[in-house]
């Protein structure tokens, strides 16, 4: 237990250089105090104590603005920068190495039974303001961009943005999609209607000067 408390707080001094000291992280970082938290609440869920389990759970909530489920799966060296805002449901799975920023969820689409969150690989990022919904997983290396809304699987080694989220770059590529709009090359309506008058003006001056 101690091992895995020390890689931890290890974890969040290598990921955020604010970090000062060990016991800085330990009783000042919401998402120290939100895991340590989550491990027992996990503790009781998994004995069927559930009642018990969610009471820990929501003190927890109330103190950090973290919302864990008891019954998430986490893994190692799991960070949590800033942490505000984030929810983490019942059935939600994550590897080790995961770091997630404040406003991300970690949720279902209401659509499912059983199996309803996310599974979030290892050495995954994602991003502030992220919403990752529904129960496909997010593949090993992978990116979520900040405000993202991600509605299906996505592949290791890929990066995601947008609304609904799309991938942007595979395996360090980028990926082109049909239909993307090229922002350099597009067409400028307004010139386009400004040839058509010249073009009938030139007509017209054709025909006055035919006496038609």
């Amino acid at each position: 237990m101690f091992k895995e408390l020390r890689e931890l707080i290890d974890a969040y001094k290598a990921r955020d250089p604010a970090a000062r000291s060990t016991l800085e992280v330990l009783l000042l970082y919401p998402g120290i105090r939100a895991t340590i938290s989550h491990k027992r609440a996990n503790y009781f869920y998994r004995h069927n104590m559930k009642f018990i389990a969610r009471w820990i759970s929501q003190r927890s909530r109330k103190k950090t603005g973290i919302e864990i489920h008891p019954g998430a799966t986490i893994g190692k060296r799991f960070v949590i920068d800033h942490g505000m805002g984030v929810v983490i449901g019942e059935t939600a799975e994550i590897g080790d190495d995961v770091l997630i920023y404040q406003g991300v969820t970690l949720g279902g689409t209401g659509k499912d039974t059983g199996k309803r969150h996310p599974t979030i690989g290892n050495n995954v990022l994602i991003g502030s303001g992220a919403k990752v919904l529904g129960p496909f997983k997010v593949g090993d290396n992978s990116r979520i961009a900040a405000n993202a809304v991600v509605l299906k699987e996505v592949p290791p080694n890929c990066t995601a943005v947008g609304v609904p989220a799309r991938i942007v770059k595979m395996d360090g590529q980028k990926v082109n999609y049909v239909g993307d709009v090229d922002q350099i090359h597009v067409i400028d309506p307004v010139a386009l209607e400004l040839i058509s008058l010249h073009e009938q003006i030139n007509v017209l001056l054709d025909k006055k000067a035919k006496g038609e």
